[in-house]
């Protein structure tokens, strides 16, 4: 397989599970899809029999409370797709329609691992064109209170370097980078789940979050230790979390990013707003692209502040 083509998937793939803020059954699948036409959502079982393309993008993200959502509610909304868009930016897909019958996706295992091994059962594909990314040009840098986000310009490929630091003894301060690579996501990231603590499972239930949250899906944190019967997956699973949760929210740039992100204390809301700042300037990023020669493959650049679409239109 060819790295400097965009790819997508070889077949459909199905999977079900119930939604972990919602509690409600729901079915995707995730279907091949042409070349450049990137990472859409379809959202289908409307109460108006409508069904919704919304294109997963920063400029469709309605909000960042506990998750990202992408669309609006009356005309139709999909929450909770970071995990699956991590998996699809880890991998290397580009372009992938994902159909979806509910508002929210399935929280499976409460990781990405699911629709990594999923994605692995039927394999990628090449199309026919070549790989596109957003290279950072000028360093972009966000802050609220304490917490920052930040993107700078590296030579090449994408880094991500995010410290976490939580009052509860049981996950505290910790510090993870790394060099993403499909197989560097794979090995060290995609298993990583969810988690939340024990002490504010009613404050969620009563605003109408969590609603399916399990032991089964959910990392629980108590007072001094960590109720699952079978631990952690990872010595560090919260802070590796953290950061499978930067890829799926950055995977919201359109295009795969060349640059170095790097957070402190920052979540959904941090991740997308610096994607905001970053795209709030055409200085500050170019849009390159693979280009084959005899010998090798290089890079050339089309220009800085081209165009990535946005659309949510019905059908």
């Amino acid at each position: 397989m060819r790295t400097n083509q965009q790819t997508t998937l070889k077949a459909s793939i199905s999977l079900s599970g119930i939604g972990v803020h919602s509690g409600n059954p729901v079915e995707i699948t995730l279907h091949p899809a042409p070349a450049n036409d990137g990472i859409c959502f379809l959202r289908t079982g409307m109460p108006n029999g409508n069904d919704r393309l919304i294109k997963a993008h920063h400029a469709c993200v309605s909000a960042t409370e506990l998750c990202t959502v992408i669309g609006d509610v009356e005309s139709g909304a999909v929450a909770t797709i970071e995990h699956l868009m991590s998996a699809l930016y880890g991998l290397g897909l580009d372009n992938v329609l994902v159909e979806i019958d509910g508002p929210e996706m399935p929280i499976l295992d409460g990781s990405a691992l699911p629709f990594v091994r999923a994605i692995d059962s039927v394999g990628l594909a090449n199309c026919s064109a070549p790989k596109r990314w957003i290279k950072v040009l000028r360093p972009v840098r966000i802050e609220v209170g304490r917490s920052f986000a930040e993107l700078r310009p590296i030579d090449r490929g994408f880094r991500l370097d995010v410290e976490i630091d939580f009052e509860s003894p049981v996950i505290g301060r910790s510090r993870k980078a790394m060099d993403l690579t499909p197989a560097s996501y794979r090995r060290d990231i995609a298993g990583a789940r969810t988690f939340g603590m024990m002490k504010d499972v009613e404050r969620y239930w009563k605003a109408g979050f969590a609603l399916g949250a399990s032991l089964e899906n959910t990392v629980a944190v108590g007072e001094n230790s960590v109720v699952n019967p079978e631990g952690l997956r990872f010595a560090d699973e919260f802070v590796r979390h953290k950061i499978l949760d930067a890829v799926g929210d950055l995977a919201l740039a359109g295009l795969p990013l060349q640059g170095a992100y790097r957070s402190y204390c920052g979540g959904h809301r941090m991740n997308v707003g610096v994607l905001s700042a970053l795209f709030s300037d055409r200085a500050n990023y170019r849009i390159i692209e693979a280009q084959n020669t005899r010998r090798e493959t290089s890079l050339v650049e089309l220009g800085a502040g081209l165009g990535i679409a946005a659309f949510a239109a019905d059908l």
